[in-house]
């Protein structure tokens, strides 16, 4: 957001919160001047008009390997800043890039060295909100994003061809969750609009169970632990774009399918309202389609012969912060 236009809006709001305060202990005598405000007092406070205008939210986050569709897109480990403001609880901006933390990222493709160095930049407009379903399915998550994916220029030489900078790419992303399940079902599309018109579908389900409760009944748990298992599916495109048949091979994999089952174990502590701190640890292989464990295993093993399998555990910890 523009550092000129968050301070118009910071300062108009304290602004009229400055005028709403002193017209407020004008109005209240003396003697209860200290007293605690009652429940319909919090309850106006709580419904201000101005709740819901404009959420900020940020995060950084690290993870051991860069991990995409449960293969491995980088071995070493990778720090993600992200960014997103969002207006009257429905339309958001956003902006997230990966930094490599070492050199050795950029060996597949033969980027070179990037330790230190941004490698994708992604812009996102979307829209997002919940909408009530009633008391059996509680409420709806609804997010549906566009991504434009700007990677860094890096030039990488192929045998079979002259160097080339790597393309950009475009993903139209929808998402739809009821949390308020016991199973917490999530149903996930992601559509590739320039590298490969690729589709990939994840279905997952999970259960968060508070360890420490957080204050009042609807209060977000202050220590919380969420297991979970996900599926991934992929169609001809998406396996064609990411795969190759088998290792030493350079034909594209023409089949779609079952790809990365992950089970993962998330722990997420709240340490206030507004700042969050989260590890988790994930286990992802391809089960259930032998061509897909192929394509995965060549993937792999681009990364060296400690790769050299479909399976992968990986692990990272998360900062959130929201205003």
């Amino acid at each position: 957001m523009n550092t000129k236009k968050l301070m118009t809006v910071a300062c108009a709001a304290a602004l009229c919160g400055g005028v709403w305060a002193a017209d407020e202990v004008k109005s209240v005598p003396t003697s209860s001047a200290n007293a605690k405000p009652s429940a319909q007092e919090q309850e106006e406070k709580e419904d201000s008009p101005l709740d819901g205008l404009v959420a900020i939210e940020a995060g950084l986050s690290f993870d051991s390997r860069y991990m995409t569709y449960g293969v491995i897109d980088g071995k070493d480990p990778i720090l993600t800043p992200s960014a997103q403001i969002k207006f009257f609880d429905w339309v958001y901006f956003g902006v997230e890039s990966i930094f490599d933390m070492t050199k050795a990222n950029g060996k597949r493709g033969g980027y070179g060295n990037r330790a230190g160095q941004w490698t994708t930049l992604d812009a996102i407009v979307g829209v997002a909100h919940d909408f009530d379903c009633g008391e059996t399915l509680g409420a709806l998550s609804v997010d549906f994003n566009y991504i434009y994916e700007y990677l860094r220029r890096y030039k990488y030489h192929n045998s079979d061809a002259e160097d080339k900078d790597m393309g950009d790419t475009q993903y139209l992303n929808l998402e739809l969750s009821l949390g308020d399940l016991w199973f917490e079902p999530t149903f996930a599309i992601e559509r590739d609009l320039m590298a490969d018109d690729g589709t990939y579908v994840n279905f997952e389900i999970g259960h968060t169970f508070p360890l420490i409760d957080g204050e009042g009944e609807d209060g977000d748990p202050v220590l919380a632990f969420r297991p979970s298992i996900g599926q991934g599916l992929g169609n001809t495109q998406r396996a064609a774009g990411y795969f190759v048949k088998y290792k030493g091979s350079e034909e594209p994999l023409d089949h779609g399918g079952l790809m990365d089952t992950t089970i993962k174990g998330e722990l997420t502590w709240n340490i206030c309202e507004n700042l969050s701190l989260s590890a988790y640890i994930a286990y992802s292989d391809y089960w259930f389609d032998d061509n897909m464990r192929d394509g995965a295993r060549a993937h792999n093993a681009d990364w060296g012969r400690s790769c050299d399998h479909s399976w992968n555990f990986y692990g990272g910890i998360a900062l959130g912060v929201s205003f």
